[in-house]
């Protein structure tokens, strides 16, 4: 069965992946992408793509849907967006696939309710590269050993969230293995704000804002005579590809919202 997909963002530099990615694979078709400027009506009169994409551009979410049907929505966004497309693409029997960072804790738990209500497969994605999802993994696991650690996360200085999705995530997973306490001395004082990062159950998040970085993780565990170091470095978008691909054909054989392709790898 091919699958019928839409995105949201083809100028983004993580959506014009995409649209690339789906356009080459014979088990998809792009039936619409989500533009909210007034470029063109087809993708083929956009200077970003060749000339044989047909492909039909809408301004309108609820109108793209009604028109076009597809089975996966993909999201690559931005935060202020993003939940009001993940919702109302549920509602209108759409699966979505989002790439996009930003949600809160009451967003996530209610459009995982409104997925679980409707039987309707979702895939919230902090990371699409595998071997991100491997860090956290494996970071997961190292922190039953070595409970001391700090995240430094490094992107370009246009990405408007901090810290990141994938940081946050880490930390999230790393909690499941770690007893909550505040690391460093306990008289420590912070003689400029902020340079202690981010407290996160009392481990550290640094963000790193940078032109020329793409998207970098380090998390760093810290024992006695020994550091232990996991990095990840993507170094362009089509590291994310992979975990698009796999996302938009696992997303058709569930029923239930998933946040975190560490749940489905």
């Amino acid at each position: 069965m091919t699958i019928r997909v839409a995105i949201a963002g083809p100028r983004g530099k993580m959506g014009s992946e995409a649209v690339h990615t789906v356009m080459k694979n014979d088990q998809m078709e792009l039936v619409a992408v989500l533009d909210h400027r007034e470029i063109a009506n087809s993708l083929e009169n956009y200077t970003e793509f060749p000339n044989t994409y047909h492909v039909p551009v809408f301004r309108n979410l609820e109108d793209l849907f009604k028109t076009s049907k597809p089975d996966v929505f993909v999201d690559l966004t931005a935060p202020e967006a993003v939940y009001k497309h993940t919702k109302e693409a549920l509602e209108n029997g759409v699966r979505p696939v989002i790439g996009t960072t930003g949600f809160t804790d009451d967003q996530l738990d209610e459009l995982t309710e409104l997925s679980a209500n409707l039987q309707l497969g979702a895939i919230i994605a902090p990371n699409f590269a595998i071997g991100a999802v491997l860090m956290m993994k494996f970071s997961q696991m190292a922190a039953a050993y070595l409970p001391e650690v700090e995240i430094i996360e490094m992107h370009h200085d246009r990405k408007l969230d901090a810290p990141s999705g994938t940081a946050i995530k880490t930390a999230q997973l790393i909690q499941e293995n770690r007893r909550s306490h505040k690391q460093g001395h306990p008289n420590e004082e912070e003689t400029l704000p902020g340079a202690r990062g981010a407290d996160f159950e009392g481990l550290r998040i640094h963000s790193v804002r940078l032109p020329g970085l793409v998207a970098h993780q380090q998390v760093l565990f810290g024992g006695e005579g020994q550091l232990l170091t996991l990095r990840h470095d993507s170094f362009n978008r089509s590291s994310f590809m992979s975990g698009v691909k796999f996302s938009i054909e696992k997303v058709m054989q569930l029923d239930e919202l998933v946040y975190g392709l560490e749940n489905i790898l």
